[in-house]
């Protein structure tokens, strides 16, 4: 995994926590920094810091906004998940290094952001992130599963639509504002809901992942 070049056009389990496993989102202003410079830095060659874009956006300039959205994308995210001291990504590589570039970004901004919040100083990520490429539609699948159920297996929520930091709900099309495209690479149905709540079936087909997944399994209790 380490020293592997990443590939235009492949998909990536991408993996990124805080150094000791310190939280890093603490509260919802938190991980909706962390959401917006997901949607942000996906765009190739960005006008300005998401800090100074932010503000525009409050001043009611969403012409900013759609402008934005017309440039070329570095990546295609695919499913999200933010926890307390982590992140998931599912990401295709539209452009070469472009995940590397849309990873920096984001770690390099909210580093900024979490340090003059908390008044601290120094890195707040744990090395270089963590990445692993998908072979198959159906590994897809059941890693977007397991992202989705982090939030449920941790005990952070009881149901994993309840946890809103990820993707989950854009899957089940109750939001408006999506940050994900997985409709080119997935075919979600109504069914999907009822696939990611099978606790049952859920530690039998972890198997099928289980290479995908870069920390060690976390499986569902009753």
């Amino acid at each position: 995994m380490k020293g592997e070049a990443l590939v235009k056009e492949e998909i990536y389990h991408i993996m990124s926590k805080s150094i000791g496993d310190s939280p890093i989102f603490n509260n919802e202003t938190e991980y909706q920094r962390m959401r917006g410079l997901l949607s942000y830095y996906q765009y190739e060659d960005p006008p300005v810091k998401f800090s100074k874009f932010s503000l525009h956006i409050k001043k009611e300039n969403p012409g900013k906004k759609e402008n934005l959205k017309k440039g070329e994308k570095l990546v295609e995210i695919i499913a999200y998940s933010i926890m307390p001291t982590h992140f998931h990504l599912i990401l295709k590589q539209n452009k070469e290094k472009g995940i590397s570039i849309f990873i920096k970004n984001i770690l390099n901004s909210y580093t900024r952001y979490f340090n003059i919040r908390h008044n601290r100083k120094g890195p707040l990520w744990e090395g270089r992130f963590k990445r692993v490429k998908l072979e198959t539609n159906e590994q897809l699948l059941h890693l977007t599963r397991y992202i989705h159920l982090e939030p449920v297996i941790k005990k952070l929520v009881a149901k994993p639509e309840d946890w809103l930091f990820s993707s989950y709900r854009e899957y089940l099309a109750e939001v408006k504002e999506r940050l994900c495209n997985f409709e080119g690479f997935l075919e979600i149905n109504p069914s999907y809901k009822e696939f990611v709540e099978d606790r049952i079936a859920y530690p039998r087909e972890l198997e099928k992942i289980k290479n995908l997944i870069i920390e060690p399994l976390s499986l569902p209790t009753s």
